[in-house]
Parts: C-alpha cells; structure tokens; sequence
C-alpha cells in the first residue's frame, strides 16, 4: 500500500558508469499521449470509449467497466477507484485519505481484521506484489488481480470490491496498531529530497491547496486523530458516485455485469453530500526563484519551469495535439542525447521537455545536474539548446525520423493487440474514469496515428517551443549540497545566465546522418552442421559450423516479439585485480562507441523506426549478448551482433565523457547516507574484496580505453564456447539462414574456456557493523544469513519456501503485531558455481530507538522456524502463491529466456521444469525445519545497521 508522489524535480541522481545495452530503438508509449495544450473547436466531439469495453452506471452513479481478456488466461484483473484524495481532506485529517487506504486491509464486513489478506494469500495473491493500492492527491484506487479457474475466488473477490467500496469496520484497535505503520512509511520517505520538496512545492504549486496536502499527511494528525475523523472522512467520500470498478480478464462479461448489478446497487450516497471540488493549481502571471540546500543533497540541481494550463485530452484534435507535442519531445530528447556524448560533457544529466504537472497544469521543464562547481556551464548548456530549438526549429530529417519511430512503434502495437495484458487496458480505462483521457482503444488509435503523423508538419513542431518557453509563470529552482550555498547564484545571476544564453548568435542545429552501410565486412556465412529436436519441450538445437550453438523456442506468447541471449564461459574472472575496472567496463565503454561504420549517434539514428536492441556484456564468469527484436527487425539485430563481435568501435572522446561523467558523480557520494551503507554493505559481504567493494576515484582512474579494448576483444574473438537462446515469435525457415549468415560467420578457434573461481563470499562467522550517517531519525537494517549450500533443485525450492514463509511471518510480527516497520522484506540467493553457496537476507527500516527489538522479534522468528519448521498455513500460502504465479510465468517469453539460460549455464537438464510439482510436493513443515536449522542456525551470522549521526 503506497501513496504516490507527484514527481516534480530530480532530487536525487544515480550515477551507472558505462551502460554496455545501448542500440535500442525509441520505443513510444501511445496508450496514454502527452496531455494537449490547445483548445478545442467547440463542434469537436469526444472520442468514443473503446467498443470492446463494456460500460455501465447503476441509478447510484456507481460505474463499472468489463471486458474479456484472455492475456493471461484464467485471470482477471479488478481495480476499485475513487475519485477520493489527499486534496479532499480538511486540516484535521491530513493524511486521512491514505490512512483510510490502509485500514480498507485491516477489516472489512465480511473479511474482520487481517483475514483479508490472509484468505487472498491462501488463495495465490500476494500481498503487495499483486494484492495492492496507493493514494494520490486526487485519488484512491485498489487493486486485485485473481484467478477466475475458481468461481468461489471470483465470488469472494467481488465481495472483496464491495467490502472496500463502503464496509470498512475501523476498529479502534485497527486504527491504533495501524498509526506506526503509517509512521515508519512516513519515516521511509525522510531524507533529502523530502525536506527540500517541503520548501519547493509550495512555490511549484503556487501555494494552491495541493502544495499543503501531500498524501502522507502531518505527523501530528497521524498519531492524535480521534477514530470519529476517519470515519468522517470514510462516510463523507466513498460513495458510489465517486467510484468506479474496472474488470478485465478471462471472465464472462454477462455474468459479471449481472453480479456487479447485485452487489453495487444498494451503495448509497450521503444524504447531504459534500460537494466534490475540482481543485486547481492556479497560474498567477508571476515568476518565482527558490535556491535550497541540504547537506545529504549528492549533487546541483537546476530547472527552469514554466507552468502553462493543460488541454485535457478527448477529441481527435486533443489526440493530434499530443502527437505535435510528443513529437517535439522525441527530437529535442535526441539533442540533449547527442549533446551529454561529448569529450567534456557539460553536464552530468541535462534535457528538456513538456511534462505534466499538477490541477491542471503542464510545463516545460529545462534541467540540469550540474558538476561540482560548473552549474553557470551546466544550465547555459541545457538553456542553449532549448534556445537553438526556439530561434531555428528542428530539421525536417529530425522530424521525419520522429515520425517513423511513432508510426513504427504503433504498427508494433497492433500487432500485438490480442495479446494486450489485461492491466494495460484496466489502467487505460482508469485514465478515462478518473481524469476523462481519451480511451478509444488500439485500433481508433492505430487509425489516428496514420491519419495524423504523416500531415503533422515541421512548422507545426517548431511552434511548440514558442508557445511554451515563455518569460511568465516561470519558476527557477535550484537544489544543491548545503557546502555550496556561498557560490549559488542569486534571481539577478541566475537571470543574467538565461539572458547571456538568449543574446549569444547560435548556430542552427546541424543533422549528422552516415549513410554508409552498418557493417565494413560482408559476414561469409557458415552451415548448421547438426540439429536436434525435443518435441515435448519445443526446442531446437542447431549447432554452426564454427561450434556455436543455438536454441530456438518457438512460442505463440507473443505476436511480434522475439528474446535473445548468449553466453560463453570466462568474464572478468580471467582477469587480475589490476585489470579487473577495465574489464567490467570494457563492453560499455566499446559499446558506447558504437558498432560498425556509425558512432553512438549515427547508430540511434540508423535504428529509427526499428524494434529491436542488442548489447554485449562481460560479467565475472561469463560474457555474451541480451536483445530483443521483432521477425521484422531480425536481421538488424543479428548484423549489430556480429558488429559487436567483429567490429567494435573505440570512440576516445565518447569514453573521455563517461570517464569525466563517472568522476564528478563521485563528488558528493559520502554526503548521502543511503550510499554509504550500500557501500558498507557490499564491502563487508565481500570481505573487502576489491572487486565488490563501492566505486571510487581511484578505481575510475584505473579504466583504460586501450586495455578495456583489448580485453573486450579477447572477450569477443571466440566464438566457439558461445550458446545462444531465441525465444518468442519464431519461423524457423526464416531464421536458418540469417543465423547461418551472421552467427555462423563469427570468428572461432575450437578453444573452450572456463571461469575461474576468486573464492569471493560472504565472510564467515559472527559480524557487527553500524554505519552512523544521515540527520533522519531512520534506521536500516541488513541480517544476513550465509554459506555453503547443498545446490540441487529440490533445495532451490525449499529454500525459497522458507524465504517466502519467513517473510510473511515477519509481515505478521514486525508489522501487524509490533507496528515497528513498513515493509520488512526476506531475500535468498543461490548458486552453484563457483561453489554452492546462499545468502539470506531479512531488511526492514524503523525508528532508531526500536533496532534492537526488532532485530530480536526477527531474529526470534529464525529461531522457531529452525526449531519448528513454518506454520503448515504459510507453507500452503507460498504454495499457493507460487503456483498461480508459476501459471502465468509459463505463458511469458522472459520466463522461458531466463530458464533456458540459467539451465545452460549451470550445466542442469532442461526438462527440470517438469520436476517442479514433484519438488514443490516436498515442501513440508519437517522439511522447511530441517533447512532453517541447517542454514540459518546463527553460525554464519552479519548484521549492518544505518543508523543516524550521533
């Protein structure tokens, strides 16, 4: 159960050094456009809902809306929404509207206190993962996805719906065990971005109501208020003509209107009922400038926000607007792209774009991540280019290639249409309940994308950036480490940037297409030599005449989807600890390059319109390829596979980049709290092996463009231990030969290679460690269980039945009995090479003073479980859970690639998959107690804690 944030600026920043999956084609979401900023023609008519739904409203104002969906089967996905918010509640109940989301779990009519959660569980639904809600400022919306092979589940889960829609019980004692749940998520939320949103937001959103009532609401409220005020809030809001229930799934859409029918109709309004108000966020014609520090801020944000009111999408003419506006998005994404590919970036991250904002607001946002000490460069890049977009435009070669990725991605789309999962369209109709967003389905959508992108012309683009750079309702906001207040601008700097930028003599942006081929070399080609079939599994195996083997799955899962992967033996594992930082970055910084005859840039545009991506990687014992593609862009994919492997690039200025990116993303590390300990963390469990423990300057210096060149060519210059899995939309005719051509001409000498074993683990014995950090009164915690395991599949299984088992008994103590965490979470790892090992690792947040305890209830619940075994109610609740959730994974490609895959590399059968009903039967009460007593019997035991600064 979550509250959502609205996410208005970047306060935190991840720095990745290289990132080795580049070539992939842009891939557009259209099932829910950017939002229109242009009025309507007063004869324009809404576009119809989609016809395949079927809609209704019962005499209530109760609406319903159902259809059948067989992705997946036997499933039906349900969600309960209220136009029912944070925004809605008075001063005294701030935080209401989200406590209510959570007592809705701890009590209903027919399901008292936590059986709710404890009959889905028994039922297959996981309480979080599938089992869910969240409160936004303008609306509550519950989730329930079921399998409908059970019409008893089915029945109990519409109850469930009505239960929520008015029949929460709000028992005192409910309430009051609840408030330290609420308060340790309120707890997790501390940090810096949260104290500097509660300077920014009431600027943002124009001291609107909605900058004063986030979702999580006040302290004060949440621990005093009296059970009469929620129940205030409950009576006064969930009401039927504020809710809607969105069915989609593999149900009889008939028979589910006659049981909503039934169920809903006696839900009755307040008979004086509140006045539901649109609220807004107001445009004052003003501009504002904020500068705020923090000393756990990691690095010098700035944005310039100018807020404009937003079109609501309906008509087709809404529909066009958004595309306009998207394709202007796309294009000047692509420069920003293009621009952070320099020698000397000016910036660490830097872009621009329309964006949503908040009540009825949009705007366009500029920002930067500055480097330390360079924002005046930083922002006057990022200002530049919007600058250049705003005096000259786009080219008409930019926009004809953001017209084929959107005309591309939409014709993929189609072609995937009856295999659309039943959670796109529930959340597509949501859309169109809760804010009105156009939802007239794919095929009146495929039929506006076609009519309109191809009128949409460059004029029409290149209005947009002056329509929405505007010097009125402007915010400038800059958030830094409290260390650089002194150097930050003020209004007056910070406006003589933009005005320096908007009076230099720019240069229009220049359009830097290659149309050489991809590939210098023609691949010779080679021969499938032998090929084996397994009938019961589906698979092929062809072997190449240079000893590269491929399987092929062919499935019916998807229409227009193919997943790939490869690997050989070896990795960085070869490699000594003073090559070791050149090594694993070797395929990302040669990948960053390029392929071929393109750079980065001149490959992204060469791959416009295409579906697909390909990237190499060196992992510690094994190195290969990940991708995906569809039958169409097949061949592209396998020419940028063999590129990688026979002509990678080396792009010194790109990797002089990465390298100064990498090194200034460092500055502020050890100011965040959250780094630390994860650097602590992975130091302490690797024993401070070099390889594991947190980056750091000196390893960056340590990349070397010529030695990761040469390591990734020795890396990619055997084909012969390479093992390639395809799985997905396959027509073995058609793929033959392209294989035979590209994969077959793949350099090979016969030599197989082996990983070697650093003998890297968790340290044994008993560790304590506490990592003083941070102003928050929050603290972390890491128990972590280890050693030696017996791997077989069998004990696979049982450990994860104990994982699971654990995890919910310490869901039912840490939480719902002791009120002293959030979300307490269990998880294990195993594996067999180098050596059968595990690592189990309990983790919750909490309030500093409550550690101890906490750690003594969780480690108290290892103790029975060594002792006892589970309850045999959690075991049939893992069971059941892992089950349904076996079903559906059987029916996905990504399910089959990564089985493949992990079977290849532990040399284990691939029919082990039929073994699962045998293994699963062994999990038992005796058997769980047996594990639990062997593995987590205390010998092997660590425990790391962030705790804040004395």
């Amino acid at each position: 159960m979550i509250y959502k944030k609205q996410k208005l600026f970047i306060a935190a920043v991840a720095f990745g050094l290289f990132m080795p999956f580049v070539g992939q084609a842009q891939m557009k979401t259209l099932r829910q456009p950017l939002k229109a900023n242009q009025a309507r023609s007063a004869s324009a008519s809404n576009l119809p809902l989609d016809p395949a739904v079927r809609m209704g409203k019962l005499p209530n104002g109760f609406t319903y809306y159902i259809r059948h969906n067989t992705e997946p089967k036997n499933r039906v996905v349900m969600y309960l929404a209220n136009k029912v918010g944070s925004i809605l509640e008075t001063d005294e109940q701030q935080g209401l509207a989200h406590f209510m989301e959570h007592m809705s779990f701890n009590g209903t009519k027919h399901f008292p206190k936590s059986e709710l959660v404890s009959y889905l569980q028994k039922s297959g639904v996981r309480f979080g993962a599938d089992l869910n809600a969240y409160t936004s400022f303008d609306e509550t919306v519950y989730q329930l996805p079921l399998p409908t092979d059970n019409p008893e589940i089915l029945k109990n889960g519409i109850q469930i719906m009505r239960d929520w829609a008015q029949e929460a019980t709000l028992e005192t004692e409910e309430i009051n065990k609840e408030r330290g749940v609420i308060m340790e998520e309120k707890r997790l939320g501390k940090g810096a971005s949260e104290r500097m949103q509660r300077q920014t937001f009431p600027l943002l959103l124009n001291h609107s109501r909605y900058a004063s009532r986030v979702p999580i609401g006040t302290e004060q409220v949440l621990l005093n208020f009296k059970p009469e005020t929620i129940k205030g809030y409950y009576k006064d809001w969930y009401r039927p003509n504020l809710q809607a229930l969105i069915v989609v799934g593999d149900i009889n859409v008939a028979e589910m209107e006659k049981t909503i029918k039934a169920k809903f109709s006696d839900l009755k309004n307040p008979l004086k009922e509140k006045p539901r108000t649109k609220y807004t966020v107001p445009l004052t014609g003003k501009n504002q400038f904020l500068a705020v520090t923090d000393k756990e801020m990691p690095s010098t944000v700035m944005q310039v926000l100018v807020k404009h009111k937003a079109q609501d999408l309906k008509t087709a003419e809404d529909y066009r607007a958004s595309l306009v506006k998207g394709l202007f998005n796309q294009i000047l994404n692509e420069r920003y792209t293009e621009l952070s590919r320099q020698a000397d970036p000016p910036f660490l991250q830097g872009g621009a774009g329309i964006q949503d904002l908040l009540g009825g607001l949009d705007m366009y946002a500029a920002t930067v991540v500055a480097k330390p000490g360079e924002l005046e460069k930083g922002f006057k890049a990022v200002w530049r280019e919007s600058r250049r977009a705003q005096l000259f435009g786009f080219t008409q070669t930019e926009l004809d290639r953001a017209k084929q990725n959107y005309l591309s991605s939409m014709e993929a789309a189609v072609k995937e249409k009856d295999k659309t999962q039943s959670e796109s369209y529930v959340k597509e109709y949501l859309e169109y309940f809760l804010h009105q967003n156009a939802a007239p389905g794919i095929v009146k959508e495929n039929e506006l994308v076609t009519r309109f992108i191809p009128g949409i012309s460059l004029q029409e683009v290149n209005a947009v950036s002056k329509e929405y750079i505007k010097d009125i309702n402007r915010d400038i906001v800059i958030m830094a480490p409290e260390k650089d207040k002194a150097i930050l601008p003020d209004e007056s700097k910070a406006l003589s940037w933009i005005q320096s930028v908007n009076e230099e003599k720019l240069e229009a942006f220049k359009d830097n297409v290659s149309t050489l081929a991809l590939l210098a070399g023609i691949p010779a080609g080679g021969k499938v030599v032998k090929e084996d079939k397994d009938a019961a599994l589906g698979i092929t195996t062809l072997t190449l005449s240079n000893g590269v083997k491929v399987l092929l799955k062919k499935t019916d899962f998807k229409n227009n989807q193919i997943l790939f992967n490869a690997f050989s033996r070896g990795g960085t594992s070869l490699y000594s600890d003073a090559d070791f930082q050149s090594a694993t970055n070797a395929a990302g910084a040669v990948a960053a390059g390029g392929v071929g005859n393109y750079n980065s840039t001149q490959l992204d545009k060469f791959l416009t319109g295409k579906q697909l991506g390909v990237g190499p990687y060196i992992g510690e014992r094994t190195q290969g390829f990940n991708g995906s593609t569809t039958p169409k862009d097949l061949e592209t994919a396998l020419q940028l596979i063999y590129g990688y492997f026979t002509e990678p690039r080396k792009d010194e200025e790109i990797f002089k980049g990465l390298i100064a990116n990498a090194k200034s993303g460092l500055a502020n590390r050890g100011d965040d709290p959250n780094k630390v300990f994860s650097d602590t963390v992975s130091a302490v469990l690797s024993n401070y092996n070099i390889r594991r423990t947190g980056p750091s300057l000196e390893k960056i210096s340590q990349i070397d463009l010529d030695k990761a060149l040469r390591i990734y060519k020795e890396r990619f210059s055997n084909a012969s231990g390479l093992t390639f899995t395809f799985v997905g939309s396959i027509d073995e005719a058609t793929i033959k030969p392209l294989l035979e051509k590209y994969l077959g001409s793949l350099p090979s000498n016969g030599r197989q290679e082996e990983a070697k074993d650093l003998g890297i683990h968790i340290p044994e014995g008993k560790i304590s460690k506490t990592v003083y950090k941070g102003t928050e009164q929050k603290s972390t915690v890491y128990m972590v269980f280890s050693g030696p395991f017996d791997y077989s599949y069998e004990n696979d299984v049982k450990m994860e039945a104990l994982k699971e088992t654990l995890e919910i008994r310490m869901l039912e103590r840490l939480r719902e009995e002791e009120s002293g965490v959030y979300t307490p979470s269990v998880q294990v790892s195993t594996s067999k090479y180098p050596q059968g090992r595990f690592s189990m690792v309990i983790s919750f947040g909490c309030a500093p003073g409550n550690v101890e305890r906490l750690i003594a209830s969780a480690l108290d619940e290892v103790k029975k479980v060594g002792k006892n075994g589970p309850s045999l109610e959690n075991i049939n609740k893992f069971k059941a859970e892992d089950q349904r959730s076996r079903e559906t994974g059987l029916k996905t490609n990504n399910f089959w690639l990564n089985y493949l895959n992990g079977q290849l590399i532990n040399n284990e059968p691939l029919t082990q998959v039929n073994d699962y009903d045998a293994a699963l039967g062994k999990v038992t009460v005796s058997g769980l107690k047996d594990i639990a007593a062997k593995y987590l019997n205390g010998d092997n035991y660590i425990r790391l804690v962030l705790s804040p600064e004395k």
